[in-house]
């Protein structure tokens, strides 16, 4: 079977690292860390498991990241490889092992990718497994299969850039009928969506009025929208809504999705925000302006050091900061988090959520709510690439800007 695959090597990330910026193509190239190959299916860990056919895969931002050699490596010693990317699946079910009892061949599931003491039958779970946080899981390099903190960056498990995929019967939810591949493939990024607003109004005291997303690639998007679906589902006070965008076609999708305005990330930001919300500005003599006032709740939906920068100068005293793009190695003053006692959290994939009162995973929150509100998130999946054109996908999320890309997906 075919499979796209990382492998690690010093010499081919000191090429992508120094040559990426010049000639983007070297990331996709033999001189860079990703092939395409041939290689043997993977086994069913244990009678517990499935395999899955993708029918359909995104390519998420923590991939393309891997690939141009941006990402932290703070995580590289949870991973194993050589891992098969594509942790945003949806797909078939081709074979279930002996002791599955959730799902059927023939089915049509979406994977949650969180490797967790459930999925590596640990027996007793970890402590943040068995409160419900098991995407923090703390055995991710134990239990029946390799490394690994999600599908997509373990050995054993295979991803969805790929003919097939193992998974245990633990991470599948069936798909309704009535959602397409195009939309039913958004549940993986909608959830972290989901997770990071849900956490962090659990964070705020009182009803915040305002927030500020801040980025609109899919997992800002998927913010907006996620705020507001989850506003009308609950009943909530609409929040005034502001996002930062750095493309046109981003910044009508965030409209379309719910933000009130849309700033664009390539003029005057600070200005505009200030005019926007009533905040002061006021000038240091180095770097940028400090800010009184702000936004109640501010998402970082990048995790660059501009973005978190802006972020923290950006949330109003006593305001929540979610950061959900995922950081690299980026420098942050932390005065503004002193000095307007902000609450800073990260919000990381999934979990089990409180929602009106009972606990539901987040993919079966995620499920429901894209079945609720499907034509608001037609043409979310903007390109489409057969497995065999791998390069060309990779290509397009890089640079969605030129391509007018918000999530570009992979199938076989």
């Amino acid at each position: 079977m075919r499979a796209v695959q990382f492998q690690k090597s010093v010499l081919r990330f000191a090429i992508v690292k120094t040559l990426g910026k010049l000639m983007p193509k070297v990331m996709t190239s033999p001189l860079g860390m990703v092939t395409l190959r041939e290689v043997e299916r993977p086994k069913l860990p244990s009678p517990r498991w499935v395999r899955v056919r993708p029918r359909l895969c995104g390519i998420c931002g923590s991939d393309t990241a891997v690939i141009t050699a941006k990402s932290s490596l703070l995580l590289s010693p949870l991973t194993s490889v050589p891992f098969t990317f594509g942790h945003e699946v949806i797909g078939e079910v081709v074979e279930v092992g002996s002791d599955v009892s959730k799902v059927r061949v023939g089915d049509r599931v979406v994977v949650e990718p969180a490797l967790s003491c459930f999925v590596r039958e640990i027996e007793p779970p970890c402590l943040q497994c068995s409160e419900g946080n098991y995407a923090c899981c703390e055995k991710v390099t134990e239990g029946i299969i390799s490394a690994g903190i999600q599908t997509g960056y373990c050995r054993d498990t295979g991803g969805g850039w790929s003919d097939e995929l193992v998974a245990h019967e633990w991470q599948l939810f069936k798909v309704p009928d009535e959602l397409d591949d195009e939309i039913a493939v958004l549940t993986e990024p909608f959830s972290c969506a989901l997770h990071s607003v849900l956490r962090a109004f659990q964070c705020f005291q009182g009803e915040p009025k305002t927030s500020l997303v801040i980025g609109c690639g899919t997992i800002g998007l998927m913010t907006i929208a996620a705020l507001r679906v989850l506003e009308r589902a609950s009943g909530k006070e609409p929040l005034h809504l502001i996002a930062v965008a750095k493309y046109p076609h981003q910044r009508e999708w965030a409209l379309k999705l719910g933000a009130n305005e849309v700033v664009n990330a390539n003029e005057r930001v600070y200005e505009k925000l200030a005019d926007l919300t009533g905040a002061k500005l006021f000038r240091p003599e180095l770097g940028k302006p400090t800010v009184l006032g702000g936004f109640d709740m501010v998402f970082d939906c990048v995790g660059s050091e501009n973005s978190l920068e802006d972020a923290v100068r950006w949330t109003c005293a006593n305001g929540v900061l979610a950061v959900v793009g995922m950081p690299a190695e980026p420098k942050v003053n932390w005065t503004s988090i002193w000095f307007k006692e902000l609450k800073v959290i990260g919000t990381y994939a999934y979990g089990i959520e409180d929602w009106q009162g009972e606990k539901v995973r987040t993919f079966e929150l995620a499920l429901s709510l894209l079945k609720e509100n499907a034509s608001l998130f037609k043409g979310f999946a903007t390109h489409k690439f057969p497995l065999s054109q791998w390069q060309q996908a990779v290509q397009v999320a890089i640079h969605p800007g030129r391509n007018k890309a918000i999530k570009v997906t992979i199938h076989p």
